[in-house]
């Protein structure tokens, strides 16, 4: 029998999650949600993040979950990307993450790995792991994709750059979408034969829920959250604009910045911020956002997938304001969503991104409807389903190495 196959029949089961990182919070945010569901309804299973995120040591991670930190890079304006650590290139921290990444994966021994969005990881830096782990035969691969990755002709074109999908034909296990397909299909402009396709599981989207005792700020406000901050000001601006034109806008606005948000940009709001006198107030970042959510009577958000989750797993009245640079996916998600009466957009051609626009959008808040009036059955059930999925990836581990 297999060394390794005997070693795993005696320990508690191991999940590996693989996130790249290269901008933002939402990958990061992702897999700890996804590892938290995992070890909370196995309490023998250990889970292990590999994350490329630069405020992965800021977050508070459940029993039994930790993370590695993988060496940092930054995309650029026009698409390019430059290492964080100083004296290295590109080449050479893709390197360096690429085999910091394999020997993680040689010495944990995961019995699942779940790859978040890139089928080859950032640079095809996760494909020496994924051809060890392949040969050896004793780990299930899976390929985790968000609800919406972007316009099905540019996705499709990037993946044939990346040469992501024979690698997602070839090397994975399971596809789990965190969606459901009524809503939008994010591989629909893919040419994926039909033994890909059978392997295809949608999840519904990952429930999110309050885990901390805290107590939310004095109620009523609305939350303002530009998720990560990155890509925030517009929508900060305008936020901080309407409340500058309309003394009488209520209620109050509590602002969470991001850690993205910062430098001369971060200064100037925080000076508005002080002017208004109390009916905003703002904080850089904070890890237990979901208590915010939970005291909020609105929130103005962009659109990025764990923002989406939020709102309807809190249920909030919602606004999104999404960006349509560098993918059209926030646009994409918040027009479904609208679509459907979960949310309100509010949209740069259709509405106009002004002062006006948000003061009227603010107001109308009261007047939404709620998440909960148009929800679906099996909408936010994808955390249940990924924890049936992983019991069964390791009833499968269990029985090949019975063999």
């Amino acid at each position: 029998m297999n060394s390794l196959f005997t070693r795993r029949r005696v320990r508690a089961p191991r999940i590996m999650l693989y996130s790249h990182d290269t901008f933002g919070l939402g990958h990061l945010r992702r897999s700890r949600a996804l590892a938290q569901a995992i070890t909370s309804a196995n309490p023998t299973a250990s889970a292990l993040i590999l994350t490329g995120s630069p405020v992965a040591g800021r977050f508070d991670f459940p029993r039994r979950v930790d993370h590695v930190r993988l060496p940092g890079v930054t995309k650029l304006q026009d698409g390019s990307y430059v290492s964080q650590t100083m004296g290295m290139g590109i080449e050479e921290t893709t390197e360096l993450r690429s085999g910091l990444i394999r020997s993680t994966a040689e010495q944990y021994e995961p019995d699942v790995v779940i790859v978040d969005k890139e089928p080859t990881g950032f640079r095809g830096e996760l494909m020496p792991t994924l051809r060890m782990l392949k040969e050896e035969g004793s780990t299930q691969l899976v390929l985790g994709l968000r609800d919406v990755l972007d316009e099905p002709e540019v996705l499709a074109a990037e993946w044939a750059r990346k040469n992501a999908l024979p690698v997602m034909e070839t090397f994975y296990d399971e596809i789990w979408i965190y969606g459901l397909r009524s809503v939008y299909d994010p591989t629909a402009g893919l040419e994926l034969s039909p033994a890909t396709r059978a392997r295809m599981h949608w999840t519904g989207y990952l429930r999110r829920s309050r885990n901390s005792t805290a107590e939310p700020p004095e109620q009523p406000y609305i939350l303002v959250t530009p998720g990560g901050g990155g890509d925030g000001a517009v929508m900060v601006d305008l936020v901080l604009a309407a409340y500058e034109q309309d003394p009488g806008l209520s209620p109050r606005a509590v602002l969470v910045y991001g850690p993205f948000l910062s430098g001369e940009v971060r200064a100037e709001f925080e000076a508005r911020v002080d002017a208004l006198g109390g009916r905003v107030t703002a904080v850089g970042f904070d890890s237990q956002i979901e208590t915010l959510y939970a005291g909020a009577e609105g929130v103005i958000g962009m659109g990025g997938y764990n923002t989406f989750c939020e709102v309807l797993s809190f249920d909030k009245r919602t606004v999104i304001v999404p960006r349509t640079v560098p993918r059209l996916e926030q646009w994409i998600r918040a027009s479904r969503a609208e679509e459907l009466g979960l949310v309100r957009m509010l949209d740069e051609t259709r509405d106009g991104l002004t002062p006006q626009s948000m003061i009227q959008a603010i107001r109308n808040l009261p007047g939404q409807n709620l998440p909960s009036q148009a929800i679906t059955a099996g909408l936010l059930d994808g955390l249940d389903y990924v924890t049936d999925r992983i019991s069964a990836l390791l009833a499968i581990r269990a029985g090949q190495a019975a063999e």
